[in-house]
């Protein structure tokens, strides 16, 4: 990675539209005292005139690329997301063949008509005017530049497009399970993220994304009444002509944009303090009880961000939407399309997961096709404590069920280690347990090793160094190491890179004499308590040798453990009655039966 260099209209349109905190944002990255840091930049004007009843839209794309690497670029490739969305695509054919197909798409995309596929033609596309040549591979347009890119040039790509929206079935798309007509999401031609590891021009297979963060401005031409919900701020110039309007929006230093519209959305607002304002937009055909549960939801809303920008850090934009629409809950800049028709409880739950997403998924922007777990995981961990305290739901632990999801994979033969492509998992249950439960439990049982105190400061120091940097999994347990001054890099190996597991044992009780074992192969520092006859008891630490330290702890510390010793000894100063390793279950031990031991 190299030194990032930002384009003068990048900086113009953020101090028109952005926040101070944003602005802020742009220049951390651009004093970044790394002289081995860079990321790419994009600028997109597009002009979008969507026809509601074809579903098919015309557009045109304006994109000043600018090239911060050191590298010459011979090639650009650019997303078709849409193109999914046909009989024999990849993404068909995967759901197709594995074991257990989503149900959501199943073999549904096989059986789409003409007219209810989905995808993105590309017309024309000019280097600083010069025509191009390009092929569309399935989900991926390849081009071949008229001239390299030298590093730190800019150039402009305009682009002509048609694109037809799909029958709802994943993320995207026109008429939903609920209703809604339009979810719009990964909709326009996207220039693929070209980072310190090459170019990520990965095919569309149902997974998630890694995107360049930059400009959007957006003129969208739609039906005049229709309600449009998106990234970004829309501007007041509506211009009216006819039977449709068009909508002027900015949104600044993003990686993505979105936008959902429907002819019977209802759009409240409310005002976090000192913080952005919330949109709500849901369709006026829910039942009296869920439009009640809307109306409801939004002040848990602004408990939440005020939640997760306090434990993790400020929220740099003004405005964030929730939006019914999609055939879930997925996270997009500046907002998120959850389906409607819920309980209040899964209504609130569904946005605490997803605008926890904002923090880990679009201002750390980790790549989640390589490294999934650390947005799945991180947003799991943080989006249960929030719910634990906004919908005071009294759990001592919170992230409970991830451990319990995570230990039913460990000991079924089917885990992969977090390191696998997420295309890649050879189970669709697989992924979803080492995405959201395993890495959830990372944080967690980071949090056991350190000290909370100390994961609570990793977290915001991880948050404020690597906003809008594409952190990797060394960046989160780096940042771990600087705050403790402990060594790490085993747990991230073990934990994250293989499928090792833990397992500790009390093998004996001697009078005073107590005996451990390790019987897996992953280490941890030790927690136990030990039950004297009389009574009373005491909490003892054994740290793990290899972390070089220990974590702030009120229990009495003994001598440390040598990883490569699977047996450990030592005696106290009375009769003992029981031992158990790990009372409060913090740590992932795959045989818990063993923990305990009375005499």
């Amino acid at each position: 990675m190299k030194k990032i260099m930002l384009s003068v209209c990048c900086l113009g349109l953020l101090l028109a539209c952005g926040t101070t905190s944003q602005v802020e944002a742009q220049n951390s990255v651009e004093k970044s005292n790394d002289p081995y840091y860079w990321q790419q930049h994009v600028d997109y004007k597009m002009e979008i005139d969507m026809d509601v009843e074809s579903f098919q839209y015309q557009g045109k794309q304006k994109l000043v690329y600018t090239n911060n690497s050191p590298d010459v670029l011979n090639r650009v490739y650019y997303h078709l997301y849409f193109n999914a969305f046909q009989p024999g695509s990849e993404m068909d054919i995967r759901s197709r063949t594995i074991s257990d197909p989503d149900r959501r798409v199943g073999d549904r995309i096989s059986k789409l008509q003409p007219n209810e596929i989905g995808y993105i033609k590309v017309n024309s596309l000019k280097q600083n005017g010069t025509k191009l040549k390009h092929e569309t591979v399935g989900t991926v347009l390849e081009v071949d530049l008229a001239k390299p890119i030298q590093p730190g040039e800019s150039v402009t790509f305009d682009m002509d497009f048609d694109g037809q929206v799909p029958v709802q079935i994943r993320r995207s798309g026109r008429n939903s399970a609920e209703g809604v007509a339009l979810s719009m999401v990964q909709w326009y031609p996207k220039l693929a993220e070209y980072d310190f590891e090459g170019w990520h021009a990965d095919p569309y297979i149902g997974r998630e994304f890694h995107s360049v963060w930059g400009d959007f401005d957006v003129k969208l031409t739609i039906d005049k009444n229709y309600v449009v919900g998106s990234t970004g701020y829309q501007q007041e110039d509506v211009k009216i002509k006819g039977n449709k309007k068009t909508i002027h929006i900015i949104a600044p230093q993003v990686h993505d944009f979105m936008w959902a519209a429907d002819p019977d959305y209802i759009h409240d607002t409310m005002q976090v303090p000192d913080g952005p304002l919330l949109h709500f937009y849901y369709k006026n055909t829910l039942d009296a009880e869920k439009l009640d549960f809307w109306k409801k939801l939004q002040p848990k809303t602004v408990a939440l961000m005020q939640y997760f920008s306090e434990h993790i850090g400020d929220y740099p934009y003004k405005q964030y939407s929730v939006i019914q629409g999609g055939d879930g809950g997925m996270e997009y800049a500046m907002g998120t399309l959850i389906t409607g028709n819920r309980s209040f409880g899964s209504l609130v739950g569904v946005t605490a997961h997803e605008l926890a997403h904002t923090w880990f998924q679009f201002l750390l922007a980790t790549n989640e096709t390589k490294h999934e777990w650390m947005d799945e995981g991180f947003t799991s961990y943080y989006s249960d404590y929030a719910m634990n305290e906004v919908m005071n739901e009294g759990n001592d632990h919170p992230t409970s069920g991830s451990y319990r999801s995570y230990l039913f994979l460990a000991k079924s033969d089917k885990e992969q280690p977090l390191t696998t492509h997420a295309d890649r998992y050879a189970y669709n249950q697989a992924y979803g347990i080492s995405a959201y439960s395993k890495g959830s439990v990372f944080l967690s049982q980071l949090g056991y090793i350190i000290g909370e105190d100390n994961l609570s400061k990793t977290i915001k120091k991880y948050f404020n160094d690597f906003k809008f940097k594409h952190p990797t999994p060394l960046d989160i347990i780096r940042t771990a190491e600087k705050v403790t001054d402990l060594e790490l890099d085993w747990y991230l190996i073990d934990f994250a890179q293989t499928t090792n597991t833990i397992d500790y044992a009390v093998k004996s009780i001697e009078g005073k004499t107590i005996s451990l074992e390790r019987i897996d192969i992953m280490p941890m520092p030790i927690d136990l308590t030990v039950t004297y006859t009389d009574g009373t008891t005491e909490d003892f630490y054994i740290p793990l040798q290899m972390m070089r330290g220990e974590k702030p702890t009120e229990a009495t510390i003994i001598a440390d453990w040598a990883w490569a010793n699977p047996n450990y000894t030592f005696e106290v100063s009375e009769a003992v009655k029981s031992v158990e390793i790990d009372p409060k279950q913090w740590v992932a031990d795959v045989n818990r039966e063993n923990n305990k031991l009375e005499k």
